[in-house]
């Protein structure tokens, strides 16, 4: 159906807007199928962004049969990144031997496209916060040096490109332990080699390695935060890491002062880029030291799967991701594809496991509703499959009147 159309039957830019107000079921009645585009990000914790895309599909299908469904689990560079990614290029899997953020070893998928030279690396896969234990968690002690390991493998070697994923990991240390794996080295006054993230607070010299990492490297960001400040990677997302709250100005002057040595020395305010506080500065940490370039995530990833395409043929989109705040309409997956999918003339619906400030969601979205909707949050989390099915059941329901 055509976005005319859509609009005669009365689906007007904000038609869905009285209906949230009231609840499911009076939304504005449509007898002809529609062409539906399901594009959740993950719901953390619960379920991953395909298996989002499948509940609400089961749901959808349950209640509109004759609706047209395409199923297109998104990411903005977070958790499952590089899967998604490696899908949509049809890129081949291989598996790489690393340590995580604790230093244990362990295992990285990686991905490899062999006819544009392309390796897809996913940072949540190395030192991902979600692969440690909870006595693990301690933010102080652990560093990226996995991704360095994983950067330097020779399984990349002949690859022209690196894109690499860096939501969701477990480290707030700027990228100093990717950069010492990546052969920079540290010092203090005394010339010594600084070993310890937290210690860079004594930083003095920064000398590159011999020779310059080569490739062409992209950091795909899912935040645009800066590295440092109250909208910095340690105040902001730092506690989520177990940082505790007497750790917090030993954490900012450690990268405070790494920033600083590195605007001396390469005459670059690189803590001030959008994305340099992603991953706990792994952004900053890339740019420097692998010469990097950060992007959106979800620009890169939409992109990859054609998704202005898909959005030129659809009707409706369905989004969604476990929690849904004022964050996910600043750089998110779910707020830059309720963007398109209004430059694109659809309306989008947002579905989550929870939502926080709908005014805000309301600029961005023609309608949303979480699973608390219909549930206790106890069992939307217990059984975030079932409940995610039964809210796009409802929904749909309320497209027939």
């Amino acid at each position: 159906m055509t976005h005319a159309r859509l609009s005669n039957l009365g689906f007007g830019p904000w038609a869905f807007l009285g209906a949230w107000a009231l609840g499911f079921g009076h939304l504005p009645s449509s007898p002809l199928p529609l062409s539906i585009l399901i594009a959740p990000d993950k719901f953390k914790g619960t379920l991953t962004a395909p298996q989002a895309a499948k509940s609400v599909a089961r749901g959808w299908r349950a209640a509109r049969p004759e609706d047209t469904l395409t199923q297109l689990p998104i990411s903005d560079g977070g958790d499952g990144f590089g899967e998604l990614m490696a899908e949509a290029l049809s890129a081949e899997s291989l598996t790489v031997q690393t340590q995580d953020a604790a230093h244990a070893p362990t295992d990285a998928p990686c991905w490899v496209v062999r006819n544009s030279g392309t390796a897809i690396i996913e940072s949540a896969n190395v030192i991902g916060l979600a692969m440690l234990a909870a006595e693990k968690r301690r933010p102080l002690e652990l560093d990226s040096r996995g991704l360095g390991i994983v950067l330097r493998n020779e399984q990349f070697d002949e690859c022209r490109q690196r894109i690499i994923g860096v939501g969701g990991s477990a480290t707030n240390d700027g990228g100093f332990g990717m950069a010492r794996e990546l052969d920079w080295r540290f010092e203090n006054a005394r010339g010594e080699a600084i070993c310890a993230w937290i210690d860079l607070v004594n930083l003095q010299k920064i000398h590159p390695p011999k020779s310059k990492f080569s490739g062409e490297t992209i950091v795909a960001v899912d935040v645009q935060n800066p590295l440092l400040g109250p909208d910095g990677c340690t105040r902001v997302f730092g506690p989520q890491k177990s940082l505790r709250e007497d750790d917090i100005p030993k954490a900012e002057a450690a990268l405070s002062r790494l920033a600083e040595v590195w605007e001396a020395r390469a005459g670059e305010d690189a803590a001030r880029i959008p994305g340099a506080g992603a991953a706990g500065g792994l952004g900053f940490g890339l740019h420097c030291f692998a010469g990097a370039k950060i992007r959106s995530g979800f620009e890169i990833f939409a992109e990859a799967a054609g998704l202005d395409a898909l959005l030129r043929e659809a009707d409706v989109v369905v989004t969604g991701e476990g929690a849904m705040d004022r964050q996910s309409v600043m750089g998110k997956g779910v707020g830059e594809l309720a963007k398109r999918a209004r430059a694109n003339g659809c309306l989008c619906i947002g579905l989550a496991g929870r939502l926080e400030d709908r005014p805000a969601l309301a600029g961005y979205l023609d309608d949303c509703h979480a699973l608390t909707d219909l549930t206790s949050a106890t069992e939307a989390e217990a059984d975030a499959a079932r409940w995610l099915e039964e809210v796009a059941r409802e929904v749909a329901n309320g497209l027939e009147g």
